[in-house]
Parts: C-alpha cells; sequence; structure tokens
C-alpha cells in the first residue's frame, strides 16, 4: 500500500489544521473594526503674548447664523460638534463616538448621529439616546461673543 505523504499529498492532519485556520481567519475578520476616526485636529487656540501671537482672538468657528435652531453642524477638523437646542443656546461637544471611536456623521431631528453603529446622541446635552454607545458626548468648551462662535 503507499502512503499518500510519498505521493506528496498533505496529511489529514494538515488538511484539518488549514481549515480551522480560514475559519479562525474569517471569525477575526468579522471582528474588525471599521469606520474608525482619524485623529481630530487639536482645538485652535487664542494666538495671546504666551504664544508669540500678536493677541488676536482666533478666527471663529462658526457663527449663531450657521448653527440651526434644534440642529447643529459637524467640524471634523477640530473634532467638534455645535448644537443650537435653543434660540441662542450654543453646545459644543465631541466629535468622536464613544463607542468606537468614529467621527460622528450627521445632526438631524434634535440628534446627533454616528452612523458607524447607529448609535444616537441628544443636541442639549451629548447624552446617549440609543446605543450601542454606553457613555455620552463629552462636552467641548466655546464661546460666544457677539455672533461669533469660537472654541475656548
Amino acid at each position: 500500500m503507499v502512503d499518500d505523504r510519498d505521493r506528496g499529498c498533505p496529511s489529514r492532519r494538515a488538511v484539518l489544521a488549514g481549515a480551522g485556520g480560514v475559519g479562525v481567519g474569517a471569525l477575526l475578520t468579522g471582528c474588525q473594526t471599521y469606520g474608525e476616526a482619524t485623529p481630530a485636529a487639536p482645538a485652535p487656540e487664542a494666538a495671546g503674548p504666551a504664544a508669540g501671537g500678536s493677541g488676536a482672538p482666533a478666527k471663529p468657528l462658526a457663527t449663531l447664523a450657521d448653527i440651526p435652531v434644534g440642529g447643529g453642524k459637524i467640524f471634523a477638523a477640530q473634532g467638534v460638534v455645535l448644537t443650537q437646542p435653543a434660540e441662542g443656546t450654543i453646545k459644543a461637544f465631541s466629535a468622536k463616538c464613544t463607542h468606537q471611536g468614529c467621527t460622528v456623521t450627521a445632526v438631524r431631528d434634535g440628534s446627533i448621529v454616528c452612523a458607524c453603529h447607529n448609535s444616537v446622541f441628544d443636541i442639549a446635552d451629548g447624552s446617549v439616546r440609543s446605543g450601542p454607545a454606553g457613555g455620552p458626548l463629552p462636552e467641548a468648551a466655546v464661546s460666544v461673543e457677539g455672533n461669533s462662535i469660537r472654541l475656548a
């Protein structure tokens, strides 16, 4: 009787080990993260004498008219979401979802939405309306001077 190994065929053990490796690889592929956010750029700061600037305030991020009442706007490059839950009330939150760090994708119907896994946050306080996010969006500091909104 001729042994299969003598003919260059793999052993039953090698075939089963290879099949198991393919299954583990497929399983781990399903666990990968996707839509990962790129690191947010640091917030611009007012240039002052300590920074070697002229002392002029930083350029406004937005005006009150740019942020719809009952809605908001995402500033991905600065890593913030500005909202106006009630007329004249400006709130700012991190644009990074607390579930897996994706940048939030929309502000609609009084909510901040992360399309990566459908987490929804309240525009007034950043609290989770529906998961899988387990924590609220952290607040960001802003100042409103006249009609201008600046990161603090």
